[in-house]
């Protein structure tokens, strides 16, 4: 069966939608929270705990979650993680119903809906080389990265915010219907999406040992060791830099309070624009080049912001910074997914994602310190050390490969336009 001319097939298209069904979910589910923890508490610091406890599940499951999504058919991951979040909808909605609903409760839902979030999303990333050939991969997940961008900046946002102030009920109930509705459709993916992953090595493997499969894999090619590193390093930095960032655009540049979801879609825009330059990029100037420049283009522009602070600079900054990590970001991802053996790809993203997202609330708590000094400081420290290692690595990052131009000993892919047979 072939799909569209330029088309990335249906088998894909199946996934996009189921995707962007969940993306739904997540944009609900990230607004009511903390506008439901300042219901419940006048508590900064419980208020702010419930970021905190959205991150725990990161720390903890994300390599158990890829043991699962390596070992399992992968719609059935997909399907179990949005049915278990709709569920968690449906508790959440029975007790603000009810008027039982307590911070202790929405950490627990919180922290549930987070192991939840973790076997979804390693799952998500791993399904895409199942349906996908390598050489259409950047393509992908770009548009994968827009969908999210755009469901959950311009579609979720307001609805959750407007309904909110109608009745939380409202987005509440919503929100476990569009992760009911996200798992029927995973379930209904094509035998593509299962992956033929599992294997009898993996079987015989201890769990232990597959515990260590995803650094193991990782730590043992050089290339994606030294991705990995540069990558957490600048993430604790990025992280650092933008740790006080609502207060530094509210306080030190003067922007309205009431504006400061407006300001915000400067990324979101900046992050849809990354998303479908990063394969045309990458088709001119090659994944190496394009991650290279879109690495110091990212890091230079926190640095400018730190030493020139202003709120059209600012903004400029959100645009520019979010286009560029959205190109790493689809770039990364594809020749990851280009490189890893479809048996290892849940373990090694989970790995991948604990060690990365892991280091992230460090970062948060460093830029805090410095923002103590001067609210400009986190920008200009964490840019600047960021700067460096993109100056370091610059080269480096100039000789990966396109993802088409990689074996990494699986069966041959689908073609490019074509999509596997659906069983």
């Amino acid at each position: 069966m072939t799909a569209r001319r330029g088309g990335l097939g249906t088998a894909f298209t199946n996934v996009y939608v189921a995707s962007l069904a969940s993306n739904l979910g997540d944009g609900i589910a990230r607004i009511a929270s903390p506008l439901l923890a300042v219901r419940l508490t006048d508590d900064a610091l419980l208020v702010a705990g419930v970021a905190a406890i959205a991150m725990v599940p990161w720390l903890l499951f994300a390599i158990p979650a890829g043991m699962i999504v390596d070992r399992i058919d992968r719609r059935t991951a997909l399907a179990a993680a949005n049915f278990l979040r709709g569920a968690l909808g449906v508790v959440l909605l029975v007790l603000a119903a009810t008027g039982t609903l307590t911070i202790w409760w929405l950490y627990v839902v919180i922290f549930i809906y987070g192991m939840g979030e973790t076997v979804y999303d390693t799952a998500a990333r791993a399904v895409i080389p199942s349906v996908v050939a390598k050489p259409d991969l950047p393509r992908a997940n770009g548009r994968m990265e827009a969908g999210e961008l755009v469901v959950q900046n311009f579609l979720a946002g307001p609805f959750t915010s407007v309904l909110f102030a109608v009745s939380v009920l409202i987005p509440l109930g919503t929100n476990a219907l569009v992760f009911a509705a996200s798992a029927v459709l995973a379930l209904l993916l094509p035998r593509a999406a299962a992956g033929s992953h599992v294997d009898s090595a993996t079987e015989r493997t201890t769990l232990r040992r597959q515990y260590t499969d995803g650094f193991r894999f990782i730590f043992s090619n050089r290339m994606l060791a030294t991705l990995l590193l540069l990558s957490t390093f600048i993430g604790f930095w990025f992280s650092a830099s933008t740790a006080s960032f609502a207060l530094f655009l509210i306080d030190d540049l003067g922007l309205p309070e009431a504006l400061f979801g407006v300001f915000m879609l400067s990324g979101a825009v900046g992050g849809i624009l990354g998303s479908v330059l990063a394969p045309r990029l990458k088709a001119r100037f090659g994944a190496g080049s394009t991650m290279a420049g879109a690495n110091l283009l990212a890091t230079v522009t926190f640095l400018v912001l730190g030493l020139f602070p202003s709120l059209v600079m600012a903004a400029v900054v959100y645009f520019l910074s979010s286009a560029a990590v959205i190109v790493w970001n689809v770039l990364v991802m594809s020749l990851r997914q280009s490189i890893i053996p479809g048996r290892l790809l849940g373990r090694v993203h989970g790995s991948w994602r604990t060690l990365l997202w892991g280091t992230m609330p460090l970062g948060s708590l460093v830029g805090g310190l410095l923002g103590r000094v001067d609210l400009a400081l986190p920008f200009a420290v964490g840019g600047g050390v960021a700067t460096v290692a993109a100056l370091v690595y610059f080269r480096f990052l100039t000789t990966l490969p396109n993802p088409e131009d990689v074996d990494n000993g699986d069966d041959a892919q689908p073609s490019a336009g074509t999509v596997p047979p659906v069983v």
